[in-house]
């Protein structure tokens, strides 16, 4: 069994919140999409993304191939890319999308497109379950800088991909193993971006119930700045 609880909020710099999420434990869909484009089309993208993917795994639990959930992500790429042809006040609009489902046997399927992020708690250790698809991860870590340069480094919020940019998408996935006491956090950068790994792992180390959790790390990354929008979206695992 599952039990989960999210939440967003615009941050402290934006007047509009990009971010969507859909946390459905009783399915085991659990997505977090961050919308980038011109007036509302982020929201617009992360939105349709998000619910286009989560119908196509809704329609589809009998099979947990990791192509179904590829499949998925497809789908919600064709949409958006749709929606921009069509409207062309969208033209341009993306989004990340980072999804995880559960499966039988205690295990979870996730899949990503961009730099939202999924971790998993587990005996006390934090562990990053995605990779992100950014200029900092795919080319300017293999150029020798700093940690400390490519924190810094003006192309540090590039992606490489995203949903609705082209028409084919690399999508990252993965499974893994869980147990009763682990915890799946889903998250947009606003999140990941400004807090240090080690005060989300304390967190979730707490005693802290999900919703306590997920409120404690929202503030805390306003009090860095909040500098984007902030999304979290905890999964316990009963």
């Amino acid at each position: 069994m599952l039990e989960a609880f999210g939440l967003s909020d615009p941050g402290c710099v934006r007047s509009n919140n990009e971010d969507y999420f859909i946390p459905d434990a009783q399915r085991g869909i659990f997505i977090v999409a961050d919308g980038m484009g011109g007036a509302n089309a982020g929201e617009y993208a992360s939105r349709l993304s998000a619910e286009t993917l989560y119908d196509f795994l809704r329609t589809n639990q009998d099979s947990e191939a990791l192509a179904t959930i590829e499949n998925g992500f497809a789908e919600a790429n064709n949409a958006v890319r749709k929606a921009a042809v069509d409207s062309p006040d969208l033209d341009g609009m993306g989004t990340t999308l980072v999804a995880a489902r559960s499966l039988t046997g205690s295990k979870l399927q996730l899949a990503s497109v961009g730099d939202s992020r999924a971790y998993l708690f587990s005996d006390g250790q934090l562990t990053l379950l995605t990779q992100d698809q950014t200029w900092v991860a795919e080319v300017g870590s293999r150029l020798g800088l700093s940690d400390e340069a490519l924190r810094r480094h003006p192309m540090r919020h590039v992606l490489t991909m995203a949903v609705g940019a082209a028409p084919d998408l690399r999508v990252f996935t993965h499974s893994v193993s869980v147990q009763p006491g682990d915890q799946l956090l889903l998250c947009s950068d606003g999140l990941h971006g400004v807090l240090d790994e080690k005060i989300i792992e304390k967190t979730l180390d707490s005693e802290k119930s999900l919703p306590q959790k997920c409120h404690y790390l929202i503030k805390a990354a306003k009090e860095q700045g909040g500098p984007d929008n902030i999304t979290v979206l905890l999964v316990q695992v009963l």
